[in-house]
């Protein structure tokens, strides 16, 4: 059990949210929970405030609104919770071609996917180099290895949070902080419904379960890695693609999400 450690999670109402919870509450650490279903936030912080005793704060934020993360941390600071481990695993994606998605939904993934995880970032690291500790997870993608017609948007924001946390985390190497990416593969949770990709082929095998990924990236990020990629099948994926032409990535990407 870690002493006073203090981890905000965000999207923790569903997925891998959910798993990355349980698995920092059962470590005992205490919990802000941040998500934009304020009924789900609530039955998880009674669950896991019963079953461990750690203190639990929840926040229901839509991190896709202007001003929402550098709201949360003036809150915070305000009530001086100390945030010791940041977790950004709040994202989205959408499948179809660019030009016929709303504009509108792809701008918010956008600033869901990078400029919330950016900015959150960018606002509690100063505190943790300043203590001399502390630690940030980001959940990327397998996406983030190559390009992704019928889902481009998503997939390039895959590759910023990829090659972001990989720089961010050579720049405070030598400093007791770690600063993880996990990049998973296709994963049972409300992701490929909300992206509309239950009936795609990239769906329609070898699907890891929330629970067994977030154990990956969980233990991943206490060890200190900085990347972890869940499943034998995803890291060949990862691995293959940077070897194979990126027009053959491309192509298969498109028949995937097909």
């Amino acid at each position: 059990m870690r002493d006073l450690e203090t981890v905000l999670i965000t999207g923790a109402s569903a997925g891998l949210g959910v798993e990355f919870a349980k698995l920092f509450a059962a470590d005992g650490s205490n919990l802000v929970l941040v998500a934009r279903r304020l009924d789900r936030l609530d039955d998880l912080a009674r669950e896991l405030q019963k079953r461990y005793g750690i203190a639990v704060r929840i926040e229901a934020r839509d991190l896709g609104q202007a001003g929402a993360a550098q709201d949360l941390f003036n809150e915070l600071e305000r009530d001086k919770v100390q945030v010791d481990i940041l977790v950004n695993n709040a994202g989205f994606g959408a499948r179809g071609p660019f030009v016929e998605l709303p504009v509108d939904r792809q701008m918010q993934m956008v600033r869901v996917n990078i400029a919330a995880l950016t900015h959150l970032t960018r606002l509690f690291l100063p505190g943790m180099l300043e203590r001399g500790k502390g630690g940030i997870l980001n959940v990327a993608s397998t996406a983030g290895f190559q390009a992704g017609p019928g889902m481009s948007v998503y997939y390039a924001s895959k590759a910023y949070v990829l090659h972001f946390t990989e720089g961010l985390a050579e720049e405070v190497r030598g400093i007791p902080i770690r600063v993880t990416c996990l990049a998973p593969g296709p994963t049972a949770t409300e992701f490929a419904a909300e992206a509309d990709l239950q009936r795609s082929r990239l769906f329609s095998f070898g699907v890891m379960d929330a629970a067994t990924v977030a154990r990956a990236g969980y233990r991943g990020f206490r060890r200190g890695r900085v990347l972890v990629i869940p499943g034998l099948k995803n890291r060949l994926v990862a691995f293959s693609v940077r070897l194979a032409p990126r027009s053959f990535a491309r192509a298969i990407a498109k028949w995937l999400n097909a």
